[in-house]
């Protein structure tokens, strides 16, 4: 609370700084070791020529000096950094040398997420993520106890949504409600039936052959063979481990989304700074009905609402993330005119248009279709372009930006209908942005 001094003046209570968990040191004293590492990858060779020039007392003084010095880095590095919470910002400051000070205003944080990495669950502890608009990296205060991450992150939403400060930590956690639930099983049969998995590991079962037959090159192979296998993993094994028991919850605070087989992640999506909504419909997967739900975020770097679910359940959660949007159905998205198959045959079918009240929704793809639906309150901007041969087929297309500096573009319309849809859609977004609901936290 505050008080009034003897000259009338309010007293602010003093502003109280923290460290990070105790555990900090041990994360930050590896960077020294991390250093000579990427020496070594960047010049093996070299690093090799000093290793055989190194005598075993030589070795054993140069671990003498490095153990400590790294011990030393780490718990400068932690005891030199604080953090503090004030009114209305979250101030980190670091550095022994170099003093940095970062000041992150509270109404201007878009999303706090908890991440868990598979030793910091062993130790406790968690890491906390800011999205802030302006920038493009995230700021981060690694590591918290896990609790204490878990109330620091209560404590700025609601700060950030305009409790007082003397009520912002009484706030706590916001309740969720549980809106879906992607279970291992799906998850892993969704994998399988996606076409880049197969892709990526035909393509790293056949070049590494051909490049043998070609070159007769062990590490040609190798160079080529090692990535494309690593691609393998990653479309396939990597995504189920980072997709797992993925859980999206509503709560007043934003949509709350769960996931991670080892590295535990939670995640934020912040209300009205949601720009494009894509339903994702590949080929193997519309006999079982399943789509994927992804999103383009303002100021954040959260993509995926969800993986896999039926397309009735996507819709009713589209529907919690765009509030009074619905999801056009099929009948509803009017296809190009016939002679834009001039311009591109066969996949001319996979594009068609539809406006409502409420969005933007534009569809592409003939084998993995792709339906993207932006408000028309996030439009910023609207083009029409069209190349000579679109001119002289009598198509155009037109593209809408938005806030995420991202472009949805309706292709191959009729000119006409193109230059009345570009007209007609610079005032929906002008009307749609006089009406929409404020970017705020829990409202």
């Amino acid at each position: 609370m505050t008080a009034p001094g003897a000259d009338g003046v309010t007293e602010r209570p003093p502003v109280t700084e923290r460290r990070l968990h105790p555990v900090t040191p041990l994360r930050r004293a590896w960077a020294p070791v991390a250093v000579l590492a990427g020496w070594a990858v960047h010049d093996p060779d070299g690093a090799q020529r000093q290793l055989t020039r190194l005598t075993t007392g030589t070795l054993l003084v140069a671990l003498a000096v490095l153990v400590p010095a790294a011990a030393a880095y780490g718990f400068f590095s932690w005891w030199f950094t604080h953090f503090a919470v004030t009114d209305t910002e979250l101030r980190i400051r670091t550095g022994l040398v170099f003093r940095r000070t970062a000041h992150i205003r509270l109404e201007r944080i878009q999303a706090v997420d908890v991440t868990q990495p598979l030793l910091a669950r062993v130790a406790g502890v968690a890491k906390l993520r800011l999205d802030v608009i302006g920038t493009d990296q995230k700021d981060e205060l690694a590591f918290l106890g896990a609790g204490e991450a878990r109330a620091l992150r209560a404590e700025l939403l609601a700060r950030a949504a305009g409790f007082a400060p003397e009520t912002a930590q009484e706030v706590g956690e916001a309740p969720v409600t549980r809106l879906l639930r992607v279970p291992p099983g799906v998850l892993a049969v969704s994998l399988v039936l996606t076409g880049s998995t197969w892709g990526t590991l035909l393509a790293a079962l056949v070049v590494p052959p051909v490049l043998w037959l070609a070159t007769g090159s062990v590490w040609t192979v190798l160079a080529a063979g090692l990535p494309l296998l690593g691609a393998a993993g990653a479309s396939s094994v990597g995504r189920f481990v980072g997709e797992y028991d993925w859980t999206v919850g509503e709560s007043p605070d934003g949509l709350r989304i769960d996931h991670g087989l080892l590295d535990r992640a939670h995640e934020t999506v912040p209300p009205g700074r949601v720009q494009t909504v894509r339903i994702v419909e590949p080929l193997l997967w519309r006999r079982r009905g399943w789509v994927r739900v992804e999103l383009d975020v303002a100021g954040s770097s959260n993509s995926v609402l969800a993986p896999v679910a039926p397309r009735e359940v996507a819709e009713a959660v589209v529907a919690r993330v765009l509030p009074g949007v619905t999801v056009p159905p099929r009948a509803a998205l009017e296809p190009p005119p016939r002679r834009a198959r001039w311009c591109l045959p066969v996949w001319w079918r996979g594009y068609g248009l539809a406006v409502t009240d409420a969005v933007f929704a534009a569809r592409s793809g003939l084998l993995r279709r792709s339906l993207a639906l932006v408000p028309h309150a996030k439009v910023q901007s609207v083009r029409l372009t069209q190349g000579p041969w679109e001119r002289a087929r009598g198509v155009a297309d037109v593209h809408v930006d938005t806030g995420a500096n991202k472009t949805v573009t309706a292709r191959l319309r009729d000119a006409g209908e193109a230059a009345e849809l570009l007209r007609a859609q610079a005032e929906r977004s002008r009307t749609g942005r006089k009406g929409a609901l404020p970017d705020r936290w829990m409202v």
